[in-house]
């Protein structure tokens, strides 16, 4: 069982089940603590970590258990139905859908663009964004930004500053993999479509006061580093 009165997970059973969690800490014991849960048939079917170290992975060796790191733990919720390949590295989340978006960071004069979405779109409405979209099979994402920069703001002559690794944020059973870009534009004057209601130019340490969509300060904050 689950002890530790911090862990959202206290009570739960790890007989039999994905045990997953950031990484490992403490004494060698650890690793003798998670064979002798074996030698009693109570271990873990599998272990997930996002950063494996030498206690968990040597525990995880002792009594086979199969192990994957490198798992963004964000993305996992208690109750999840899970495949563990540990020879492949993989790790299948049934239940869940990976989708794939642009989020274009539009900049103009120090300021950056945030757009309400509004109450015809299918998912986060009334929250700010930047510029948006689904990115098309066989699409790139680099074509996908720039395409929803003229169909959502009409704007068709912003210069590409720079491109950040694509993040990931759960939303219920669906997972929204973001491919950022952030773009250079002279005007601040934009056209809106039916998928926004209101726009702002606004400094970018000023993103935090808004009702966001899922990590977008986050995108902001990586893009605008130097």
């Amino acid at each position: 069982m689950i002890l530790d009165p911090e862990s959202d997970a206290r009570g739960e059973c790890v007989s039999g089940r994905v045990l997953c969690f950031p990484f490992g800490k403490g004494s060698t014991v650890g690793s003798y603590s998670m064979y002798q849960l074996r030698l009693n048939g109570l271990a873990p079917a599998a272990i997930i970590n996002a950063s494996a170290e030498p206690i968990v992975a040597t525990g995880a060796i002792m009594s086979e258990i199969p192990m994957v790191d490198g798992v963004q733990m964000s993305l996992l919720r208690t109750g999840d139905m899970l495949e563990v390949d540990a020879t492949e590295g993989t790790v299948d989340a049934k239940d869940l859908t990976e989708k794939h978006v642009v989020t274009t960071v539009l900049r103009s004069k120090g300021r950056i663009l945030l757009l309400r979405r509004s109450a015809e779109v299918g998912s986060f409405r009334g929250r700010w964004a930047g510029v948006s979209g689904f990115i098309e099979p066989h699409e790139p994402d680099l074509e996908a930004a720039r395409r929803e920069l003229k169909e959502e703001v009409s704007v068709s002559d912003a210069t590409l500053v720079k491109r950040s690794d694509p993040e990931r944020f759960r939303d219920g059973s669906t997972v929204w993999c973001v491919h950022p870009f952030l773009f250079d534009v002279k005007a601040q004057k934009v056209e809106l479509d039916w998928e926004h209601d209101a726009y702002e130019w606004v400094l970018p340490d000023e993103v935090s006061r808004y009702e966001t969509v899922p990590g977008l300060g986050d995108i902001v904050y990586k893009l605008l580093a130097r």
